[in-house]
């Protein structure tokens, strides 16, 4: 792990294989650990970066106002700082919002596109029904054991669990291990809810790549297909079953997919 000031803020990241870059952007309540396997099932043929963003991680957390642009410029900058003028751009859940305002605001740093389990915000995104979003990203104190398990369960299927009891027990240990900060959490979440892309999706000319689990239960899968449906070069995978962490849910056929479009690109 490194760490370089970028935009005023400490940033942490991994820069590992070497090859055509692929630059990889983590969700609201996550940090580069997230991305587990698909990180590493790309580093033997791809240089891979990946980074905790401000707010997030190992990262600095200041006690400001956040945007989504705001953190697809420091992607941008991160980019910069460790010679990457171009690469391959994966963004998962908000990290896929960060990713549609990176290739619009620096279009040039975008060799393809992939888009994770994401919306394009505003006014024209599909809402899911139930709890979910609110017990997985409350902004308030939570203990490791409760948040945890509110985004176990909120990220993956009731059988994937049911099959892999571990898994609750796994998030709860990297909670502690990485406690969320409620304040940055709640800048992060605001930034989120302002995202609104749709009238923009147009103008992403880079082939692009939709990808999501079809039991998603924090952003609906019908979202992908709104982003696939408006941009121009896209085209759309929905995995099944698989929820809103499908790439480690289902990582073969994640892989397999993602694979599949970086070698066409």
């Amino acid at each position: 792990m490194e760490r370089a000031p970028i935009n005023g803020i400490e940033t942490a990241y991994d820069l590992r294989g070497a090859g055509t870059p692929i630059v990889m952007i983590h969700g609201a309540q996550g940090d580069q650990t997230m991305f587990g396997g698909l990180a590493s099932a790309f580093a033997g043929e791809f240089r891979v970066l990946t980074f905790d963003q401000r707010g997030s991680g190992l990262s600095d957390k200041p006690d400001v106002d956040y945007s989504i642009a705001m953190l697809a410029d420091d992607t941008a900058a991160l980019m910069d700082h460790v010679g990457i003028s171009a690469a391959h751009i994966i963004g998962v859940s908000m990290g896929g919002a960060i990713a549609q305002e990176l290739v619009l605001r620096h279009p040039a740093k975008a060799r393809s596109l992939i888009l994770g389990c994401t919306t394009p915000g505003g006014s024209h995104a599909i809402a899911v029904g139930g709890g979910a979003l609110d017990a997985a990203y409350s902004t308030r104190p939570m203990s490791a054991d409760e948040r945890g398990r509110a985004l176990a369960e909120a990220v993956f299927t009731k059988s994937y669990l049911a099959q892999h009891p571990e898994i609750v027990p796994a998030m709860i240990a990297a909670r502690r291990d990485r406690p969320i900060d409620s304040v940055a959490l709640a800048h992060r979440m605001k930034a989120m809810f302002a995202h609104d892309t749709f009238e923009r999706l147009g103008q992403i000319e880079c082939p692009t790549l939709v990808i999501t689990g079809k039991d998603d239960a924090l952003i609906a899968w019908e979202n992908s297909r709104l982003l696939a449906e408006h941009i121009a070069q896209a085209e759309l995978v929905v995995l099944e079953p698989a929820g809103h962490c499908f790439w480690l849910e289902r990582p073969d056929e994640s892989v397999a997919a993602i694979a599949r479009f970086l070698h066409a690109h």
